[in-house]
């Protein structure tokens, strides 16, 4: 390992059991250690970058002094000396590499849809079990571990067809919860393949799902139209994008419990809040078996009186009146009505003084102009009696309740009722 990773071995031997630690989750872990690293040096990879592309035109080793150097400092212009990063070859550059285009793999379900894993890593590579791989040409999400599933349904079964012609047989779809960054989260719709070692997330599938997916400067952020950013990471070395998440294998919850010291309290619940006189009825002529002796308790049962409580009486004439134009408006909207009027308007709004008890009447196409109805009104009104409207008394409409209804009448003084 270069220097660089010193803390990150460090670290790895003081959190693990090095006799029990396998390569396939040291892999894992390094992995995601050196994504870290990558989003911590962007500026510096940029410039480095841009510097080698004007000074060699592409990345790889020069051969110059009998030697084998990184590029760096002097360089050859004798194409054939320089070695490709990614084959080891020389007389091209990593980005003339053919075997990017060579290494590109599939995977296709053999029945009515297909599977594209771009991102296909062989079988015997390491086995990442909290690191899952964003794919865009993934149908569907898949891993190769039934433990992780809430849900699963073993009934689906298909096979996938990898590009190196490997079929993987599907047992299963369904439902796994994964926390990421802090928010746990329900994936559903995985596909089971036992013989698959690496966790797939579709982008597509993803998208289904009304998610907005941002991949942008090396990184890829994911939107939840109402809880926002859930997902960020940046791309790998190998010009992949991993999430790092818990698997949530049971679900927290509380189950509570209601007890009670007395004993009579205790039979009135059980009998659905029976009175104590019947309840004792029952007890002497022994109608009921294993019901014992208990005195009535003093305390008063608040349920049995609240459901003993009446409403209140609806008085006939109102407490209060307005003594002032203006100073108190009912309004209502009546419709749709049916039939439409020769004007196709099937609403109707209604403003009526408290004093005066004065009737406005307004004919509407929709109900969304109930609130500049009201402005017009508003200004009429005040105009003709030079006096302001004070109070507003309407019920829960939704066309009363806006937030730019609610915001006008508090700008204007208006109370509302």
């Amino acid at each position: 390992m270069t220097p660089k990773f010193n803390y990150v071995v460090c670290s790895i031997k003081e959190s693990n059991d090095l006799s029990v630690l396998s390569i396939d989750e040291l892999h894992g872990s390094l992995l995601v250690h050196e994504q870290r690293m990558q989003g911590q040096h962007i500026e510096e990879q940029v410039l480095k970058v841009a510097y080698d592309e004007r000074s060699t035109r592409g990345r790889g080793r020069s051969m110059y002094r009998g030697g084998r150097g990184r590029g760096r400092g002097r360089q050859t212009s004798n194409k054939a000396l320089v070695e490709c990063f990614k084959c080891h070859k020389l007389g091209h550059f990593q980005y003339e590499c053919p075997d990017w285009e060579k290494r590109a793999n599939y995977a296709e379900l053999d029945e009515e849809e297909e599977l594209l894993l771009m991102s296909y890593v062989e079988l015997h590579n390491s086995k990442r079990e909290v690191v899952w791989f964003l794919d865009s040409g993934c149908s569907n999400h898949m891993t190769g571990n039934k433990q992780w599933f809430v849900e699963l349904d073993e009934e689906f079964s298909h096979s996938v067809k990898l590009g190196n012609n490997l079929r993987m047989p599907m047992e299963g779809k369904g439902n796994i919860r994964l926390e990421i960054e802090g928010i746990t989260q329900v994936i559903s719709e995985v596909y089971y393949v036992p013989e698959l070692k690496n966790n797939l997330l579709s982008i597509g599938q993803l998208q289904e799902k009304n998610l907005a997916i941002l991949m942008q400067n090396g990184e890829c952020r994911v939107y939840h139209p109402r809880r926002g950013l859930i997902m960020h990471t940046q791309m790998t070395s190998n010009r992949m994008f991993v999430v790092l998440a818990n698997i949530v294998l049971h679900a927290s919850s509380t189950c509570l419990n209601v007890s009670s010291n007395h004993l009579g309290d205790l039979w009135h619940k059980r009998y659905g809040h029976l009175s104590f006189t019947s309840l004792n009825l029952l007890q002497q002529k022994e109608l009921v078996q294993g019901l014992p002796k208990f005195q009535v308790p003093t305390s008063m049962c608040t349920s049995c009186m609240k459901g003993k409580q009446h409403r209140e009486i609806i008085p006939k004439k109102s407490n209060w009146r307005a003594t002032q134009q203006l100073q108190l408006i009912h309004s209502d909207l009546c419709g749709p009505i049916t039939p439409e009027s020769h004007g196709n308007k099937r609403y109707v709004l209604t403003f009526i003084d408290d004093m005066s008890r004065k009737l406005w009447v307004y004919f509407l196409h929709e109900k969304s102009e109930t609130f500049m109805t009201f402005k017009s009104f508003k200004n009429a009104v005040e105009k003709e009696s030079g006096l302001s409207i004070a109070g507003l008394r309407t019920d829960r409409g939704g066309e009363f309740t806006s937030k730019e209804f609610i915001e006008f009448c508090r700008i204007e003084g208006i109370k509302r009722q």
